[in-house]
């Protein structure tokens, strides 16, 4: 597991490839204000918009999540507490008026991208 990659997935080149040749500019890995040791994978400052790209497995998607045999508990206790802080950062973002959108990796990347059109749309 350790070489899983944690940042630059495909799903989130695919996704940032498509707003660089719309000729959107974002940050990459951007601290989320006050909680340390967190990140926004995809943030847009200047609209406060931030885009997180879930993993399937590591976020618990409800439709193609899936749970390992071997040591199941501890990874449910894993993916369960990474469903927590997901929703523990999106509140804390929200809190500072921030839009956020998750975006899950089975998303096709032009679907994605209409969402995060649609939000920087609303203006800053």
């Amino acid at each position: 597991m350790s070489r899983q990659a944690r940042a630059d997935t495909a799903p989130e080149m695919a996704l940032r490839r498509l707003l660089h040749g719309r000729g959107k500019r974002y940050r990459v890995s951007w601290p989320v204000p006050g909680l340390r040791r967190r990140t926004i994978d995809i943030a847009f400052t200047r609209y406060r918009v931030a885009v997180n790209v879930h993993g399937c497995f590591w976020h618990g998607c409800p439709e193609h999540g899936t749970w390992p045999v071997a040591n199941a508990a501890w990874w449910k206790q894993k993916i369960d507490q990474n469903k927590v802080r997901d929703a523990q950062t999106r509140r804390h973002l929200e809190d500072l008026g921030w839009t956020v959108l998750e975006v899950w990796e089975h998303e096709p990347p032009d679907v994605a991208l209409g969402r995060v059109l649609e939000a920087l749309s609303r203006g800053p």
